[in-house]
């Protein structure tokens, strides 16, 4: 499954249509050497009724499995798809499966770089800037 069929599959976990930043190539962070370039993208969308942030997971967590994701052997290695819950509302989570927002999301472009696009004056919980300034700060930290 690519990451459009991906982004595409995710509209049957909302009743409104979703919305969809454009695919962003970017250089692995963190990952074990000789890593390929990874492809990310930000879908922003409304939960179905009774959708909880640990059903939700489950949902995404399946699809990975369906695009041939296996356990992980080694700490942030490539894999065929990865999705992750940026934020869910105003809701906050910290238990070993989930936490909520993501706790790493304000610290990375390619995280706040598709979701500028799609919601940049979105607050996460727990900042004070929108997505487009802690864009904008982050982009000013590193030189860029």
């Amino acid at each position: 499954m690519t990451v459009r069929e991906a982004m595409d599959r995710l509209q049957m976990f909302s009743d409104k249509p979703v919305v969809k930043s454009s695919l962003w190539e970017t250089a692995p962070v963190d990952c074990p050497p000789g890593s390929p370039m990874f492809v990310n993208a930000v879908v922003g969308f409304v939960p179905r009724a009774g959708e909880t942030p640990e059903s939700l997971l489950d949902k995404l967590q399946d699809l990975e499995k369906e695009s041939g994701r296996q356990p992980k052997k080694v700490m942030n290695e490539s894999r065929p798809l990865d999705l992750d819950i940026i934020a869910f509302g105003n809701e906050t989570r910290s238990t070993g499966r989930l936490v909520l927002p993501h706790p790493r999301a304000h610290l990375r472009e390619f995280v706040l770089g598709p979701l500028a696009e799609i919601a940049p004056d979105l607050v996460l919980p727990g900042q004070t800037l929108s997505v487009r300034r802690l864009l904008d700060q982050l982009r000013g930290a590193d030189g860029s």
